[in-house]
């Protein structure tokens, strides 16, 4: 199973997070998503929603002002 990609380049806070939000709904636990963004604001936003969701931040880069950050979906506890 590959990653998912969200490209959210040019959105701000706090789309780039509530789309990635959407975009795990529709995944399986333990799936991961990378998503792109530009706006530094989501830097410290991704890491307080993988905080306040149990969605783990796995790896996070920056390059020439592109942020990627790769979320992986928490397994569901029934």
């Amino acid at each position: 199973m590959g990653d998912t990609l969200l490209d959210v380049q040019g959105l701000t806070c706090p789309l780039p997070v509530l789309k990635a939000n959407k975009a795990l709904r529709s995944l399986a636990p333990g799936a991961r998503l990378t998503v792109l963004a530009t706006d530094p604001a989501s830097v410290k936003d991704f890491r307080a929603f993988a905080q306040e969701t149990g969605h783990a931040l796995v790896a996070f880069s920056e390059e020439k002002g592109v942020y990627r950050f790769t979320l992986k979906k928490r397994e569901d506890t029934a």
